[in-house]
């Protein structure tokens, strides 16, 4: 059978270095777990990821054994925000808020993802498994651009896009900083992990 790559196949996965792209990003069903902290430090951070991978890797198993439909387990998605948006610019990640995200494809049901919450349970359960839920994310219209590097140098990216592209094309940021890993940040040097950054936008209100 053939293996599906969301890469490669999921037109809100493109995008490319030193451009910004207008997308339409349609609703998708992820895995989520949300927290607190700085994602360096905070054992919540790390405990999230220990748990969404087994839960996502039996969903994949039970696609390609029970449906006949194989794909490669989606990258690991963030979204990020905090209640005073400066601890973003000066970088103070203890104040900052996350839900981590696992693509789940749209023909896997909620019976499948309980069933593979079940059986990760039953043998050496990970600390957040009860913290999981399967939700729905409109993305809407967003800006997205790719960044290559370290987490730290997006400051650049992220001004020029808030500062110069949206206000430029009419539109205004809503809902929070979104991020999709394409590289393994446990296990990629910082300046060549490969990260989407994407902004949900809507078409800012007239004052005249």
């Amino acid at each position: 059978m053939d293996k599906i790559d969301f890469k490669k196949t999921l037109d809100s996965y493109q995008a490319k270095r030193g451009v910004f792209r207008l997308v339409e990003v349609p609703p998708l069903h992820y895995l989520m777990i949300d927290g607190h902290g700085d994602p360096n430090t905070s054992p919540a951070f790390a405990e999230a990821i220990e748990t969404l991978y087994p839960i996502a890797y039996k969903l994949k198993f039970a696609s390609k054994q029970g449906l006949g439909r194989d794909y490669v387990v989606p990258p690991l998605e963030g979204l990020w925000w905090a209640d005073d948006m400066d601890a973003f610019s000066n970088r103070d990640k203890s104040q900052w808020d996350w839900t981590l995200l696992l693509l789940v494809p749209d023909w896997i049901d909620q019976a499948m993802v309980d069933a593979a919450v079940e059986q990760v349970a039953a043998k050496d359960p990970p600390a957040r498994l009860g913290d999981v839920r399967f939700d729905l994310l409109d993305g809407g219209l967003c800006v997205q651009t790719l960044h290559v590097g370290s987490f730290d140098d997006e400051g650049p990216v992220l001004q020029k896009l808030h500062e110069e592209f949206i206000p430029n094309q009419g539109l205004t940021p809503t809902g929070h900083h979104h991020e999709v890993y394409f590289s393994d940040f446990r296990r990629t040097a910082p300046d060549k992990l490969r990260t989407l950054l994407r902004q949900p936008v809507a078409q800012a209100s007239s004052t005249d």
